[in-house]
């Protein structure tokens, strides 16, 4: 979403509420079309949750002549949330009006009453998401809102201002046990505060204890990233490379290659496709855009000519991952898990293939109520078919002497075969795809997606196969996988029962920003479930003798650039990890392929080069840790139950499970239960 107006900010954490993560253009030219903070509000209170059963859905706003004060009720709802946040905006840049809501506001200073008695306490089920209410973060939401806001009264906001806005909403929606938040914030090349923003964000005391910045903390909730319209130098890209290294953010976008992609119907030839970019680097993109229009179509109407350049230029917004491109749009995706698939067999993968194609493109029926995003989705409908598990792939279909060229840096003299077999599969799966879509979208009488293909991180979803992680390299042969859930989640509840440790997550902090210990202290609201994994291919003896620790950057980025080229049409999803040593090498890498089908890539320092944080999702570990780790999951286990029964027994909030008796809860009980269940 472009964050250019103060309703943006509404319909992000909307679509938060709604379990989706949010893209943000927050560039300083689209920044810039903000209105300036025309009000201070001044909350004299905030009315404690849950003092009202049963409260109303909708959120009002009330005028207290006497006390020269407004109330605001928020609602008992997903809307409720979201309407009460996007009010503080609409107070903070204009106020009411009484043509507007019937109730006028005197300018300048508003004091304001936020009222939370509607509001479901903690622990009351959610029946249409499942699992329990969790408000504990609505109250400081609207207070951190409105300081940001005050800070900025008499002007417009800065870029990580607006960004600090979105991730308090989005803080607030993870502890509210939504979802786990995922976020992409995209900020201008030049911007010196963006390019900053996560400095220090964590720090270690001399006892060795994390903690986080309480101040910045909800900058976490997003990944940011600076947005290069024209190729930057060498010298440019290193000194982005050193900033990633030691704070991991601030990754390299090269626009005109997004912008280029997401226009691909306008490039008759592949001069023309280069042309554009040039023309980028040169300053004159639009215009060429403009020409090639003109041509086409030259009795184009001049308003929907003007709204159509406006917005393919702005077609470099990412998704909260970074696979998808485009302006003011919703993602279409879908997964093939390529570990499930034999690699000798093509009919059994163009099938797979052809399956995420049509489910994709059942989208594209969907209409949405908000303008912006229901004009964008007209003018360019989207489909992205993802894959994960490609290394798997790889060593099933090459063996060793794939993985060994891989681990020995990808040597251009050493098996010239490789590259060709790998670009071979993936053009097959590109054009099958293509085809797919193509032919649906004709037959249904829908606009045909001028890109379709992408591959995302698929983190949490190739658990479930086990697959490595879209095409990144696992992180070891065998790792502990940590998956984020809110706290008390049945899904948490379920895997503490099935033998699972589980953690406090980095939200989870004391009031000086130290990470807490105790998933039962009531500042946990977000919790870690540790898995114990191995690959499917770990034990093999000619596979097991590499350390996937020591794979390259330059082989990861080959890798990663080998799908992007031959098939991704979008983006491809990628964090590349690599050592102090290498920053030089993938500096020149990045560089060199600007132009030649690189987009945006997240870098990450090794565990190993001394730049580690707390509980990250991956924790390479050894063979006696990984059997040991399993053991004690084994030993741990309270029940003979399917992990699925305990799942369903734990998440009485959503599904009325009758199979068990309230009083009867031991192990024999349940057992009993899951197999009258199953009858």
């Amino acid at each position: 979403t472009n964050v250019d107006s103060p309703e943006s900010f509404g319909l992000m954490m909307e679509l938060a509420m709604m379990g989706s993560g949010t893209g943000a253009v927050l560039e300083d030219h689209m920044v810039a079309k903000l209105p300036p903070v025309a009000n201070r509000l001044n909350i004299k209170a905030v009315l404690p949750v849950g003092t009202v059963k049963n409260g109303k859905e909708d959120t009002i706003l009330l005028e207290d002549e006497a006390q020269d004060t407004l109330h605001l009720l928020v609602g008992d709802s997903r809307q409720g949330w979201v309407d009460a946040y996007q009010t503080l905006f609409e107070l903070a840049f204009s106020g009411y009006t009484e043509d507007s809501t019937g109730v006028e506001v005197d300018l300048d200073n508003i004091n304001l009453v936020i009222d939370l008695s509607n509001v479901r306490p903690a622990g009351t089920p959610l029946k249409g998401f499942g699992g329990t209410a969790n408000p504990v973060r609505l109250e400081q939401l609207f207070c951190r809102v409105a300081a940001i806001l005050n800070d900025a009264y008499g002007r417009q906001l800065t870029p990580i201002e607006a960004c600090l806005l979105i991730d308090e909403a989005a803080s607030c929606v993870v502890a509210g046990n939504i979802r786990r938040s995922a976020g992409m914030r995209q900020f201008s090349w030049t911007n010196p505060e963006a390019a900053n923003a996560k400095n220090n964000l964590y720090t270690q005391d001399e006892e060795g204890n994390w903690k986080v910045d309480p101040k910045r903390e909800s900058l976490r909730m997003a990944n940011h990233t600076r947005c290069a319209h024209q190729k930057p130098s060498l010298e440019e890209i290193r000194a982005a490379v050193v900033k990633q290294f030691h704070s991991g953010e601030g990754a390299i976008q090269y626009v005109p290659e997004a912008i280029a992609r997401a226009s691909a119907d306008l490039w008759e030839e592949p001069a023309d496709r280069e042309a554009f970019i040039e023309s980028c680097d040169d300053g004159y993109g639009r215009e060429f855009i403009c020409s090639l229009i003109d041509v086409e179509r030259p009795d184009m109407d001049p308003i929907e000519k003007e709204f159509e350049i406006n917005h393919r230029m702005n077609r470099y917004g990412l998704n909260p991952c970074g696979e998808i491109l485009g302006s003011d749009f919703h993602c279409n995706l879908a997964e093939v898990h390529l570990n499930q698939l034999d690699p000798m067999d093509l009919d059994l993968q163009d099938r797979a293939f052809r399956a995420a194609a049509l489910q994709a493109c059942a989208l594209l029926h969907h209409q949405f109520k908000d303008a912006r995003y229901q004009g964008s989705r007209e003018l360019d409908p989207i489909v992205g078919v993802s894959f994960t598990g490609l290394f798997d792939f790889f060593i099933e279909a090459f063996g060793e002497r794939w993985l060994g060229w891989m681990m020995r840096g990808r040597l251009e003299h050493e098996h010239p075969d490789l590259p060709d077999r790998e670009a071979a599969f993936l053009e097959h799966w590109k054009r099958v795809v293509e085809y797919t879509v193509q032919h649906y979208c004709e037959r249904e009488g829908l606009r045909v997606p001028n890109r379709t293909t992408t591959v995302q991180p698929a983190g949490t979803k190739s658990l479930l196969t086990g697959a490595s992680s879209g095409w990144h390299p696992p992180k070891a042969q065998r790792f502990i996988r940590r998956i984020t859930v809110g706290a008390n989640d049945p899904v948490a509840l379920a895997a503490m029962d099935y033998g699972y440790s589980v953690i406090p997550a980095h939200s989870a902090v004391d009031e000086n920003g130290k990470l807490l210990d105790d998933i039962y202290d009531p500042r946990a609201t977000e919790w870690l479930i540790e898995v114990p994994t191995e690959v499917s291919w770990a034990n093999r003896e000619d596979c097991d003798q590499y350390d996937l620790s020591q794979l390259s950057a330059k082989a990861q980025f080959e890798l990663y650039m080998q799908v992007q080229r031959h098939y991704t049409t979008h983006n491809t999803s990628a964090t590349i990890e690599f050592r102090e040593d290498e920053i030089d090498e993938l500096a020149e890498l990045i560089h060199g392929s600007i132009g030649n089908g690189y987009i945006s890539a997240a870098l990450l320092a090794r565990f190993d080069a001394k730049a580690t944080f707390p509980r990250l999702p991956f924790e390479p570990i050894d063979e006696p840790t990984y059997e040991y780790l399993v053991a004690q999951v084994a030993n741990r286990r309270k029940s003979a139950a399917s992990f699925e029964f305990l799942l369903n027994y734990h998440d009485k909030a959503s599904l009325e499970l009758e199979a068990v008796d309230g009083a009867c809860t031991n192990e024999a009980c349940i057992v009993k239960a899951e197999r009258e269940s199953r009858l």
